[in-house]
């Protein structure tokens, strides 16, 4: 992302998105392609968020876990995919400056949100298995909109201090960005001074956001696998890692490729592959999520079958 400059160097009227200009003859078929998985993200997530609001069956803490994930993953890819399919559409590939802080500090916050809320649902997943008798005591109402409010919190708090680290960062009139949106390593690249702190700055919250929420995810599951190993039925481990599977699914797809993007060294990948890592991950991810929890959890498909049945007025169960 660059940005566009009036004679006076402070005075930013813009970035200019290069996002994918060494392969003209596929923008228009990229534009066709995100348009329809940010469609079928929006219908996905807010089927999720709407099935887990109505079914009282699934008022428990998993789908309320859930539907905040879905809701989150809605509005990240609203934060980015409307701008990337304007300016794979329109050839002036401009965004403005006040448009790119924005994006910034929301795709930054949401993401960063879904680090730890992941981190989350992981523990909920925990008690739920490891201390089912206790399962409802524990993750009451208050707990959990406690621990949803927190991975809230924990998001903007890293925007309020990353991305405003980042626009301090004098850019010398460079304009053009290599990239479809404004991230944190893409903009420190237009530095033209010693970004040495901002860079040791975005590793340790990567450190935070990333690897602990993974080291608390793996501890989580390591219980789980302890009890799910003990109990003695085949269709009662069935039906515990069945209510686990979707979730680590989701943990795989979403950190493997945050972490490709933020803890790789940025000599040691192409701009190219950092580009369409940044695209799966902003647009494939979210689309993914509502299609594993729901063809991977038979109490989702069975709510859906029965919310459909009452709308449409026809018996699916």
């Amino acid at each position: 992302m660059g940005m566009m400059r009036s004679t006076n160097e402070s005075n930013i009227t813009g970035f200019i998105l290069l996002r994918f200009c060494d392969y003209p003859q596929l923008q228009k078929v990229l534009f066709v392609i995100i348009l329809i998985l940010y469609l079928l993200t929006i219908f996905g997530n807010t089927t999720i968020i709407l099935v887990s609001h109505l079914e009282s069956k699934l008022h428990t803490p998993m789908y309320f876990f859930l539907s905040q994930l879905s809701f989150l993953d809605l509005c990240f890819t609203s934060s980015v995919i409307p701008q990337l399919l304007v300016n794979l559409w329109d050839p002036m590939k401009n965004i403005t400056y006040g448009g790119c802080v924005v994006q910034l500090y929301v795709s930054l916050a949401l993401g960063s949100t879904e680090c730890v809320l992941l981190a989350v649902m992981s523990y909920d997943r925990y008690i739920a298995i490891c201390r089912p008798l206790h399962y409802t005591v524990l993750m009451h109402p208050r707990l959990c909109m406690a621990l949803a409010s927190l991975s809230w919190l924990s998001g903007v708090v890293t925007t309020l201090v990353q991305s405003t680290l980042t626009l301090q960062l004098p850019l010398c009139g460079h304009y053009q960005v290599d990239h479809f949106n404004c991230e944190v390593p893409v903009l420190i690249k237009l530095a033209c001074v010693d970004t040495t702190f901002n860079e040791a700055e975005l590793f340790v919250a990567s450190i935070i956001f990333l690897i602990v929420p993974i080291f608390f995810i793996l501890i989580s599951y390591g219980y789980i696998a302890q009890a799910v190993l003990k109990i003695k039925s085949a269709s009662g481990r069935k039906k515990a890692f069945g209510t686990c599977s979707s979730h680590m699914i989701v943990v795989i797809i979403f950190y493997g490729t945050i972490i490709f993007m933020y803890l790789q060294p940025a000599n040691s990948r192409s701009k190219e592959q950092g580009k369409f890592v940044s695209l799966f991950y902003t647009v494939v991810t979210p689309m993914l999520n509502p299609v594993i929890y729901t063809l991977r959890n038979k109490e989702v498909k069975w709510a859906l079958k029965k919310v459909l049945g009452k709308i449409l007025g026809l018996n699916f169960i």
